[in-house]
């Protein structure tokens, strides 16, 4: 925990991104893995049983987890040795089967972020509804629009409003449709063929898929369209939001005043400050979700079946895109709910 958390953080999504959380999904992978496979008949019914007592109960060796990562580059040989030695030696071998590194890392980040979406798209509704409640209240206050920074026409506060809430539901019809396309199982074997699971590879990854709460799919190991999708879509909310920002910011001027901001951050040298924080952080969000958007688009440069160097740059980029698109729209939903418009012009 850093004192920038306090400000920029989000903990209810920064708990999907802990090593913690990474080897639960993982885990869940490997037992859903035995237990499809027991049912097409690849291995006994029991090494499956087995297999999820031992997921179920591990207890792993962080530091040689740690050690594993760093020299291999992925964590999975390295729990897979791990499960492999505290398994029945009977069951021990059919740890893994016809899997690769990638099909749990990418599956357990699915499953992580299913829970995610839903976090967010609950957000964007209770940020609606408040947005529509200050129309509703504030709404009829007049305001001068602003064109080019310069005073324009008339309008009204609910037209200003209107103006924020208007990506929301677009937002989520978004967050609907790229779902599918990102909640998916990730099942491949080495090189995306699933060629080690043969004629009973697509009755593994259905049952898989449904077992887990996956949308059932091709391997996606070197097409990464629907990780950087996403990323796109956090970087709009963030847009959105930061656009919403930069008005308040800008009416709350004191030699403005078209709206007032209660609890305002103070200043260490002017006692009779009252700095609006919350629109300046949704502005900062916006931008620095922009340049993680941007560059997240470079994993899409996969070499051949498989990019060690795209991959890991999605590990670095993606969770602070999620966590800053969360933490903006928690931001943005104290925000309104502190802003209010007077009834005439300041």
């Amino acid at each position: 925990m850093t004192l920038l958390s306090a400000l920029a953080g989000d903990p209810e999504l920064e708990a999907l991104f802990t090593d913690a959380a990474d080897l639960a999904a993982m885990l869940r992978f490997e037992s859903a893995l035995a237990e499809a496979q027991a049912a097409a008949g690849l291995i006994p019914a029991e090494a499956a049983a087995g297999i999820a007592d031992v997921c179920a109960g591990f207890t792993p060796d962080w530091a040689a987890l740690r050690a594993g990562l760093a020299r291999d580059g992925v964590v999975v040989p390295e729990l897979v040795r791990q499960l492999r030695a505290t398994s029945n030696a009977i069951y021990a071998k059919y740890i893994h089967v016809a899997a690769t590194s990638q099909d749990v890392i990418d599956t357990g980040l699915a499953l992580r972020l299913a829970p995610a979406l839903d976090v967010l798209d609950l957000r964007l509704d209770a940020l609606d509804a408040a947005l529509a409640a200050l129309s509703a209240r504030d709404g009829a206050a007049p305001l001068m629009a602003q064109t080019r920074m310069q005073r324009a026409l008339p309008f009204t506060a609910a037209d200003k409003v209107d103006t924020w809430r208007g990506p929301l539901p677009r937002h989520r019809a978004r967050l609907a449709e790229l779902r599918p396309r990102l909640i998916r199982l990730q099942l491949g074997g080495p090189v995306g063929t699933r060629a080690e699971l043969g004629p009973q590879a697509g009755a593994v990854a259905e049952r898989m898929a449904g077992r887990l709460g996956l949308a059932d799919a091709p391997a996606w190991h070197s097409q990464r369209d629907g990780v950087v999708e996403f990323g796109g879509w956090l970087a709009l909310v963030c847009g959105s939001l930061g656009k919403m920002g930069q008005d308040v910011a800008l009416m709350v001027q004191n030699e403005v005043g078209a709206a007032k901001l209660a609890g305002g951050g103070t200043s260490s040298a002017m006692a009779h400050k009252s700095n609006p924080v919350p629109a300046e952080l949704l502005v900062a969000l916006a931008r620095y979700a922009a340049g993680l958007s941007g560059t997240l688009t470079g994993a899409m440069v996969h070499e051949n079946e498989r990019s060690g160097a795209a991959w890991t740059l999605e590990w670095l980029v993606l969770p602070g895109l999620v966590v800053a698109a969360g933490a903006a729209l928690a931001t943005a939903l104290s925000l309104i709910e502190n802003l209010s418009f007077p009834s005439r012009p300041a």
